[in-house]
């Protein structure tokens, strides 16, 4: 009778164990040797004002997807147009409320009437909002820059005090 029981609870061990072997598992370990994605100042701040906008204006998945491609585009030209003519605050405006227009007619097709209209009526504190996002970075990335220079070299090298060479003057102190 031993043999039996003990016969039977080792084949009912070989059982599970096969079943468990052939359950594949739901949850896949996290490769922790790929970096995380970081973000450039410039689609940082695409990211902040397109969330902002998606609150603000309810926006559904859709429209947010929608939104956050023409914000990212957006951005990105007023930020080369910022670099560009830099020395020139007056021009800078200039251009970038042309680039406010392009992006009033793109989020036109997005919207709904409603949501266009909330839009209309916001969009100077949305402009705000990216243009004190867009002075608050730049100015920290300064501060940072200052605080912790790059190394002289992108290999890694680094700068040391040369070696002391021989000179007429220390060779007759010897």
């Amino acid at each position: 009778m031993k043999k039996i029981v003990a016969s039977a609870l080792l084949a009912l061990t070989a059982a599970l164990g096969a079943q468990a072997q052939q359950k594949p598992s739901l949850v896949q370990p996290q490769d922790k040797t790929q970096a995380s994605p970081r973000l450039t100042p410039v689609q940082e701040r695409a990211k902040r004002l397109s969330d902002q906008m998606v609150r603000d204006l309810r926006l559904n998945n859709y429209q947010a997807t929608k939104l956050r491609a023409i914000n990212d585009d957006k951005v990105a030209k007023m930020a080369a147009i910022e670099q560009k003519y830099a020395s020139n605050p007056k021009l800078v405006e200039e251009q970038c409320l042309g680039v406010c227009k392009e992006r009033d007619r793109e989020l036109q097709s997005v919207l709904s009437n409603n949501q266009y209209s909330a839009y209309y009526d916001a969009r100077s504190d949305f402009y705000k909002f990216d243009k004190d996002f867009a002075a608050r970075s730049a100015s920290y990335m300064f501060v940072n820059s200052v605080q912790n220079p790059a190394p002289a070299s992108s290999r890694g090298a680094t700068i040391s005090p040369a070696t002391p060479k021989e000179t007429p003057a220390t060779r007759s102190s010897r």
